[in-house]
């Protein structure tokens, strides 16, 4: 069946509900050639079926189910990221409104502070989660001793963090004595934890202080909020810029 003639929403209305502009907005942007549907370039009068196609603007892919929504929280100490616990501890999804059910975006471990995204979209969390898309994670880590000039570095390089694993490149910087700042691409189990210790350093409080663009020092611990439009779109710009090829298999 013709696209411009199928069931579903037209695309300049899916468009102007999720805050491109208003519909004659969106109408230009279909006109010029700047949005796909499904990986094809979209048409004026097409229409689209929100639970199934996939739509990008300037090469994003944009949620348009209804009723989707985005939160960054800040993470407290003692809180954890499943949305069950069997031990009864706090969860992270009891920080932020019931409905409609979210879930997390990636893990932080129970000592660890900081920000993490909930959402119901489970294709901006597949696009963020997915290992190929190595979206940058900034954290600030205060350590045991003071890391000199050798210890930097070879966390800038990469440390062995269990026989064979070595961990890729990272940026990294003194912030202060025993004040370290690094920013990682993977999402190794207790990584930063990990590479610290490996350097002689073992952490002693280590927060997140920001994912790919997105940063909020003004959250408090426990706080949340809602993700502006343009912050989700950067999310999902940032994954697609960070995409890497998949191993060779041989």
């Amino acid at each position: 069946m013709n696209p411009t003639e199928s069931d579903g929403d037209r695309l300049q209305k899916v468009l102007s509900r999720v805050g491109f502009g208003s519909r004659r907005v969106c109408d230009d942007l279909v006109a010029e050639g700047r949005v796909r549907v499904n990986g094809e370039v979209a048409v004026p009068g097409r229409r689209v079926d929100v639970t199934r196609d996939v739509v990008e603007v300037d090469g994003r892919v944009v949620g348009v189910l209804p009723g989707l929504v985005y939160y960054l929280l800040n993470k407290p100490v003692g809180v954890v990221t499943t949305a069950n616990d069997p031990d009864g501890r706090p969860t992270i999804v009891g920080l932020v409104p019931s409905e409609p059910r979210v879930f997390a975006v990636g893990r932080l471990d129970i000592a660890t502070e900081g920000l993490i995204v909930l959402t119901n979209d489970g294709q901006l969390a597949q696009l963020l989660s997915h290992p190929s898309h190595g979206v940058e994670k900034e954290y600030l880590a205060e350590v045991e001793g003071d890391p000199g000039p050798g210890a930097l570095r070879a966390l800038r390089e990469g440390v062995e963090i269990e026989p064979g694993v070595v961990t890729a490149p990272a940026k990294v910087s003194r912030r202060g004595p025993g004040l370290v700042r690094i920013v990682v691409h993977e999402g190794r189990y207790r990584q930063v934890r990990r590479m610290c210790a490996a350097v002689g350093h073992p952490v002693r409080r280590l927060v997140r202080t920001r994912i790919g663009p997105v940063t909020d020092v003004r959250l408090g611990p426990g706080a949340w909020r809602a993700l502006e439009l343009d912050e989700v779109r950067a999310l999902t710009q940032a994954a697609r810029a960070s995409e890497t090829p998949a191993p060779d298999a041989r």
